[in-house]
């Protein structure tokens, strides 16, 4: 019965990819891992895991385990969190996925409020642009836009998603403010790579969408990058107003095309369906929902 207490370890050192990142998200030394890891393998009798002093990976009976593993690691936090809805206090740990630029600029600022009123919570962020599943990941939430395609996952909505063209006055000053959508074939247009329509940009006026095909000498992963370009004069983008919308303000920013609306998405926090909701998850929900206003998100005001 002694490889039952090993699965959480095992898991963690696949999370995480090593040892020692394992050993620091457990709270427990490099050797300890180790050690735990190694009599796993012995009471199997089967190598789980190839090491290499650069690089840790799966064997196939690894592979096998882990996914065992992991339906037993979240059959216990489930077991956990049917035990939390009787503590009354939300408490424990939750691990956040979030955007790079979203979790900088909006979750970063608000977690530390969320800590004051729930101090018996303990939060790990992760920021990266880069999608997760949320089943092998071991993540509580992690913050999205778009459709979700795994059916297995429900949504809560934070707060719309909007978009802006946009470019600096030196900008519009030296090259000249487009005055239609076909101008746009003419000006440097800076893209965002991971957009699923980077080179054709859609613009709704009035029921009716117009499509444009854009062209230009910078794209990048980053909307903080991109807008960074745009704030230089480099040329004309089209950022989130999450990120734009402190720039458009102050009047380091201008927007364009205003009769028109660009696409609109929804910024979903993200979780497993479960038979119990965490008592941390509902109030990190019920938290990020009243701190970014709803349908009309502070950043939008």
């Amino acid at each position: 019965m002694n490889q039952f207490g090993a699965i959480p370890v095992f898991v963690a050192v696949v999370e995480c990819g090593g040892f020692s990142p394992a050993a620091r998200f457990l709270g427990i030394s490099k050797s300890a891992v180790s050690k735990r890891i190694t009599q796993l393998e012995e009471q199997l009798g089967v190598k789980l895991l190839h090491r290499t002093t650069r690089k840790l990976s799966l064997t196939e009976a690894g592979e096998h385990y882990l996914e065992h593993a992991l339906k037993a690691n979240n059959a216990a936090r489930d077991a956990e969190d049917a035990v939390a809805q009787l503590q009354g206090e939300p408490q424990g740990r939750l691990r956040i996925n979030s955007p790079m630029s979203f979790g900088r600029l909006h979750m970063a600022p608000m977690i530390p409020e969320f800590l004051k009123r729930y101090p018996k919570i303990s939060i790990d962020l992760v920021m990266d642009d880069k999608a997760v599943d949320l089943v092998s990941s071991g993540f509580d939430i992690a913050i999205r836009s778009g459709e979700l395609a795994d059916s297995t996952l429900i949504a809560r909505r934070l707060a719309p998603l909007n978009s802006v063209l946009c470019a600096s006055p030196e900008y519009l000053e030296q090259h000249g403010h487009p005055e239609s959508l076909d101008d746009l074939l003419q000006h440097n247009c800076l893209s965002f790579s991971y957009s699923n329509d980077v080179k054709e940009w859609t613009f709704i006026k009035a029921g009716s969408r117009h499509q444009v095909l854009v062209s230009g000498n910078y794209q990048v992963n980053n909307s903080e990058a991109l807008r960074d370009a745009v704030l230089q004069g480099l040329g004309i983008a089209r950022l989130p107003t999450f990120v734009a919308g402190p720039d458009i303000k102050a009047g380091r920013i201008i927007p364009l095309f205003s009769d028109y609306q660009m696409p609109a998405q929804v910024i979903n926090a993200v979780l497993i369906e479960r038979q119990y909701m965490p008592a941390k998850v509902r109030a990190f929900l019920d938290f990020s929902i009243d701190y970014f206003g709803g349908d009309i998100p502070y950043w939008d005001r």
